[in-house]
């Protein structure tokens, strides 16, 4: 449907695309198609008013309810998720249509619960909530009795009254409810202000009584200056104490089916059948609570229509109705912009304000963005091109702003803007009022402004080349400029002659340029002394041979990545050879790290490769960026570039073997049921595994899940024991804990837990039962309590 919607018709709503574009197979499927073209068009670009082309559309589809009643019915309730923009619009038809035939108007409304209650079952919660939104706004179609929208409101509700269930699940059903309130709350206030009061009554009881433990892992920023930072739930319910005191009129919401007021009113109406929420089950996974982000406020738009308040309800309205578009439209970037630049109230709100401070809301969500962070990048890239006289201007604006409160963000969120701030230079020549910043020079080199600016500069390194930077950026800025990328090999440094290995070395040089083989390669390392030999009866690895062969093999390989994708692919043999334990493999990523320590990039890619090539593995990976050797480098964001990777590669990892063992019994299962029929086999029968390849693919399953949950097991006793180091030492000495470095140590955490939490949650009673038990300190185990109170 959405490609369909595209595609480039006419302004008027009733013309068809022409037939020599699109073959048709038959008459009805030349018909279906037409009225999904006009069903889903409706409320677009047309030469006709928005009620004139509705009510057109109605007797459009009241004719063809005898032959495509169904296709129409499922047409609408598509729309109703698909294009929650235009809800209202969606609900006049319905009720003209209702007004018109009766019977159809009742089999819209079961089939639209229908759909609500797979959709709460299937728990697609977000889905839910726009059909319990659409419900109510039916009723202002008069198309449902307002009594029975009530009952259904009733039911959610009492989901706060179950025995031993999260607070996200009662959270979601009291946020269904509250949202589709500035949709219908007048008329529950007018028809059943008593059963209406009752039922606020409810929800500020609830709402008073949670609990909030979850709130500081949540936030972007640590102070509440100068914006609150309020829980989603708590703000939503502000909003609505403003709008009840307002009577519960807003002047927000687009209404069509005011027009049609005399005919609707006419209408029978349908009762809603009893809706009761699904019972809660421990592997239910509810939508996550979340903060509501405040950038601006009125007095930061300088001029045209005022901002409205935090706690006004347009402010929610209007925001709803920019993330909806986004959501919509995340996949087309300029369909996305055009869409937002078009918004209906658009000449009475700072837009432009408003749209900025809802995409930086969604790219700094935690625990991680609805969309791919580069599709805000290139929106906001859009947005600046259509809008190149007001656009550009506010988005400086608020980059400022938000330079000014770096101080106090949390990292993931630093780290986002630094991504998102480097791209946007990118495209537009790197050109910034870079001296205004400049005091950023003067403080600790670990501090939030500093970093992000080196962060900042790390990341346009990457999108251009170093001459570029040094040219873009003030003198003043050189400490923060990245080194120019090269290799460093130490065997041809100097004073490299009294190093151990340097003579085997420069012979494995010369031979890998006359194109040896991995075997010669090997033959030429063989004499190498291993220093461990002394220490350890029977040493596990040989770093001499590892560090020889990795500084010289990437040595040769340092012109590209290419070529280092060559040179690893050729002796992949001698690495796994060399590096077969994991003590060897820290070995080779210690070497790694010494030949690309000025090129950040290179060291991301080539750990990528090593993994993907299965030469080391994902623990091996976590112990080195753990190790001594790395910790002055910790505080930068490309450790935590390549542990995140590193995670990621381990469940995707797992997540495919689970597949293969899932798909593999289906596909057993499925001959079976064949052979038990009596039916003829497949000639692909043959390729079906046995009960004992199935066992031997579900005891690599079961390893893999091992070894994933043992790399989860050393990154949070390592975080353990580095922080309940730096703790105790600042205690003995009596200093300060709460130093820059222990602040991105200490969110790095917070933000493994969150990034990952799917899964982490799976090992939640070991991680209580082994690491974080209440012997651990305070500031540690407060951020494991917060994790856990998300889905308490």
């Amino acid at each position: 449907m959405s490609r369909r919607r595209h595609e480039a018709f006419s302004d008027d709503e009733d013309d068809v695309p022409s037939r020599s574009k699109r073959r048709r197979t038959s008459d009805t499927v030349d018909i279906e198609d037409r009225l999904e073209s006009l069903i889903t068009r409706v409320g677009e670009k047309s030469t006709s008013s928005l009620e004139s082309n509705l009510e057109g559309l109605a007797s459009v589809l009241e004719a063809d309810l005898p032959n495509y009643k169904l296709k129409i019915l499922k047409i609408l309730c598509d729309c109703v998720v698909k294009l929650p923009e235009k809800l209202t619009v969606y609900t006049t038809l319905v009720g003209l249509l209702n007004a018109k035939n009766y019977n159809c108007g009742g089999e819209f409304v079961e089939m639209l619960v229908r759909n609500l209650k797979e959709a709460l079952k299937s728990t697609e919660f977000d889905n839910a909530r726009i059909m319990v939104r659409f419900l109510s706004d039916l009723v202002n179609c008069h198309v449902i009795v307002v009594g029975s929208l009530l009952s259904m409101f009733d039911s959610f509700l009492e989901v706060m009254l179950e025995d031993n269930i999260p607070q996200v699940r009662s959270d979601w059903y009291v946020y269904a409810v509250l949202s589709a309130l500035p949709w219908i709350g007048r008329e529950l206030f007018e028809k059943k202000e008593t059963e209406f009061n009752k039922l606020l009554i409810t929800i500020d009881g609830y709402i008073s009584k949670r609990q909030k433990i979850h709130v500081p892992a949540l936030k972007v920023w640590i102070s509440d200056f100068p914006h609150p930072q309020e829980e989603y739930l708590d703000c939503l319910w502000a909003q609505m104490k403003n709008l009840r005191q307002n009577k519960w009129v807003e002047k927000q919401i687009l209404r069509p089916y005011l027009a049609f007021d005399g005919v609707l009113c006419e209408a029978l109406q349908h009762t809603l059948p009893q809706i009761i929420p699904p019972s809660h089950h421990e592997d239910t996974v509810y939508p996550l609570p979340s903060i509501v982000f405040r950038l601006f406020d009125y007095t930061d738009v300088p001029e045209g229509p005022v901002l409205p308040g935090s706690h006004a309800i347009e402010r929610y309205l209007i925001e709803e109705q920019l993330n909806r578009i986004i959501h919509t439209h995340h996949k087309e970037r300029k369909d996305c912009s055009a869409a937002l630049l078009s918004f209906p109230t658009k000449n009475k709100i700072p837009l432009n304000y408003m749209i900025v401070e809802v995409m930086f809301s969604q790219l700094f969500r935690l625990p991680k963005p609805p969309h791919l962070e580069i599709f805000y990048g290139s929106a906001l890239i859009e947005l600046c091109k259509l809008q190149p006289g007001s656009m550009p201007q506010v988005l400086a604006q608020a980059t400022e702003m938000l330079y000014e409160r770096l101080d106090t963000m949390h990292t993931s969120c630093i780290e986002r803007i630094a991504s998102w701030f480097s791209y946007h230079l990118s495209n537009f020549q790197f050109r910034w009022s870079w001296d205004d910043w400049s005091g950023c020079v003067d403080v600790d080199a670990l501090f939030p402004k500093p970093t992000f600016v080196r962060e900042v500069l790390y990341k346009c390194l990457r999108l251009s080349y170093h001459q570029r930077i040094v040219d873009t950026v003030p003198d003043t800025f050189s400490a923060l400029i990245p080194e120019k990328p090269s290799s460093y090999y130490k065997y041809e440094a100097e004073g490299s002659g009294s190093l151990p290995g340097t003579m085997i070395a420069h012979q494995l040089l010369a031979a890998i340029k006359e194109k040896c083989t991995p075997e010669e390669a090997l033959l030429v390392l063989k004499d190498l002394p291993n220093p461990l030999s002394e220490e350890e009866n029977d040493p596990s690895y040989h770093p001499l041979r590892i560090d020889v062969f990795v500084a010289t093999l990437f040595h040769l390989g340092s012109k590209s990545f290419s070529h280092s994708f060559a040179a690893i692919a050729k002796f992949h043999y001698v690495l796994k050879m060399i590096a077969d334990t994991e003590d060897g493999q820290i070995c080779l990523l210690k070497t790694l790290f010494v030949v690309w320590k000025k090129h950040q990039q290179m060291i991301v890619v080539l750990v990528d490769k090593l993994l993907k090539t299965q030469i080391i593995e994902c623990s091996a990976v976590a112990n080195w960026l753990f190790s001594r050797e790395m910790s002055s480098e910790f505080p930068k964001f490309y450790v935590w570039e390549i542990m995140h990777s590193t995670i990621n590669k381990m469940n995707k990892h797992v997540s495919k073997l689970q597949r293969e063992v899932e798909d593999s019994k289906d596909r057993l299962e499925m001959l079976r049921r064949r052979m038990a029929d009596g039916l003829e086999l497949d000639p692909d029968d043959d390729d079906i595994p046995s009960d004992e390849m199935i066992e031997r693919m579900e005891e690599r399953m079961e390893t893999a899940m091992s070894q994933q949950k043992s790399l989860f097991l050393i990154i949070f006793q390592r975080f353990i024991i580095i922080l309940t180091d730096h703790l105790a030492r600042c205690e003995g000495n009596g200093i300060d804990y709460n130093t820059p470095w222990y602040k991105w140590i200490i969110e790095r955490l917070q933000e493994i837990f969150l990034l990952h939490h799917e899964l982490v949650f799976k090992y939640i009673s070991t991680l209580e039962g082994l690491l974080f038990t209440s012997d651990i300190d305070f500031h540690i185990l407060e951020v494991f309590q917060q994790f856990c109170a998300l889905r308490s």
